[in-house]
């Protein structure tokens, strides 16, 4: 505490805790919650929209409306995941692999539950971590290169063995139609178009949102359609008490706190952000393994959840000490910065603590918000599943058509759903997971990138990948974990 004063901390909550502070940071709350739901408005979307509106406003207000959309939008995300296994962003796609199985199962409100207490902590784990160690956090951040970049790529690859089901076989097939797809577009180091068919809309690759909307929601749709049961009565929901979820919490609790040092380690590495960490977790959870698998694992959901909950902290790490964003979001925060005419660079902390505190407060409150708002709200979300699943689809429908249209207002979004969901039905009438085509999506340029990049400055000598302490430390990883994975198969089989 060296860094920041306890006098410093003490008066930032006397500046945030007015009512007009609060009432701004509620509202940032409610506007996450709505961006964050919705598929194809992401945090993002809703941070970049609300940043001009901060012109000749204080700083805490700009930061208690941003910093509000910013929270709750990373977490809002889970409730379409979980409902009707449509990510509202990239980083609840994890989310969606165990939490529409419980809703599937009458447990929607448990799983919501979940989601909210678990975010909470990943964010508030994080935030306690960018106010003790944001300087040791931002030098460790400093030490990847395309080396380290590639070695954990290839980690958060070794998910597929986690999300595959009962067989790697067909995982590792459907990782690799995702990696396929991830090289589609302008090849980011020699410059040369892949695949694009000619097409001008696919010169920045397969968009990220709708391949999402299209592999979880579209083909799961089609999948019902196509179901002899499918358009029946919707499954009754159970209503799973509050006071149950301390004592789960509990009983998961390593699970919980790993899973948040994962998502706020992740977090400070600018370019990585929630969807890599959610699904690093999600595969260190054995979710794919535990008994309830079939019917959907809470540890999925806790794992997941808590880690891209943590980036929040995480990614304003590299912001506020090296004046770098770490995702998508602190980029835009750079701009709402600038407006107040504050430069995020190295020396912020030290020459403007109290702004640092006054930031921490916020997010402490925005995360509180964002957990009583999400408890309060959990028992009316489940309803929507009461309606029958003949009505359900359609409307799903349409959300997926209109989140793709809101990408970049252009219907070849919409035509991108379409083809990919036919495929990813396809896919799953053969028995093949979802989730690693997203994951081989998401990662596959991450590792061929900067794969490339790495031989390339090293002069193509590869043994740079183990002989560097932190590429080093994560292939071995790597190797123990496929080790221990096929002995425990060889035990069951």
């Amino acid at each position: 505490m060296d860094l920041i004063p306890l006098e410093t901390i003490f008066a930032a909550v006397g500046s945030v805790f007015q009512v007009p502070i609060l009432l701004w940071i509620f509202a940032g709350v409610i506007i996450g919650f709505i961006f964050g739901a919705s598929p194809g408005l992401t945090a993002t979307t809703g941070v970049a929209i609300a940043t001009p509106l901060t012109f000749g406003v204080s700083f805490e207000v700009a930061m208690a409306l941003l910093l509000g959309i910013y929270s709750a939008g990373y977490f809002a995300g889970s409730i379409p995941a979980i409902l009707i296994n449509t990510p509202g962003s990239p980083g609840n796609a994890a989310t969606a692999v165990d939490g529409y199985k419980l809703a599937r199962k009458g447990k929607a409100d448990l799983a919501i539950s979940l989601a909210v207490v678990a975010s909470g902590f990943g964010a508030a784990f994080s935030i306690a971590a960018l106010m003790i160690a944001a300087p040791n956090l931002a030098n460790f951040a400093l030490q990847f290169t395309s080396v380290e970049y590639f070695a954990l790529g290839l980690f958060g690859l070794i998910c597929v063995a986690a999300v595959s089901g009962g067989s790697p076989i067909k995982g590792i097939i459907a990782a690799s139609f995702g990696m396929f797809l991830g090289t589609v577009g302008i090849d980011d180091v020699g410059g040369m178009m892949r695949y694009s068919m000619g097409v001008p809309e696919l010169q920045g690759g397969i968009p990220l949102v709708p391949a999402l909307i299209a592999f979880f929601a579209v083909a799961e749709m089609l999948q019902q359609a196509s179901s002899k049961t499918g358009l029946g009565i919707a499954v009754a929901q159970t209503v799973h008490p509050i006071a149950k979820l301390p004592g789960i919490m509990m009983r998961h609790g390593w699970l919980l706190a790993r899973s948040s040092i994962t998502g706020t380690l992740i977090g400070i590495l600018p370019g990585t952000g929630p969807t890599i960490a959610s699904w690093i977790a999600y595969g260190q959870s054995g979710s794919a393994q535990a008994k309830d698998a079939e019917a959907g694992s809470i540890r999925g959901i806790i794992a997941s959840e808590s880690a891209n909950n943590a980036v929040t902290g995480g990614a304003l790490v590299p912001l506020l000490t090296l004046g770098i964003p770490g995702d998508t979001v602190t980029a835009v925060l750079i701009g709402a910065l600038l407006i107040q005419g504050i430069d995020p660079g190295p020396f912020f902390i030290f020459e403007n603590s109290d702004l640092f505190a006054q930031i921490l407060v916020i997010l402490f409150v925005a995360a509180g918000f964002t957990v009583i708002i999400g408890l309060a709200a959990r028992r009316v979300l489940p309803k929507l599943l009461d309606v029958p699943i003949r009505i359900q689809l359609p409307v799903i429908a349409v959300l997926c058509a209109t989140g793709g249209f809101a990408i970049s207002h252009s219907p070849f979004e919409v035509g991108v759903i379409a083809v990919l969901g036919i495929i990813g039905y396809i896919f799953v009438r053969f028995g093949f997971p979802m989730a690693p085509i997203v994951i081989g999506l998401v990662l596959g340029p991450i590792i061929e990138t900067n794969l490339r990049n790495g031989l390339t400055a090293n002069d193509m000598d590869a043994t740079v990948f183990v002989t560097r302490p932190i590429s080093a430390t994560l292939l071995a990883i790597i190797v123990l974990t496929l080790l221990w994975s096929f002995i425990r198969r060889r035990k069951r089989g």
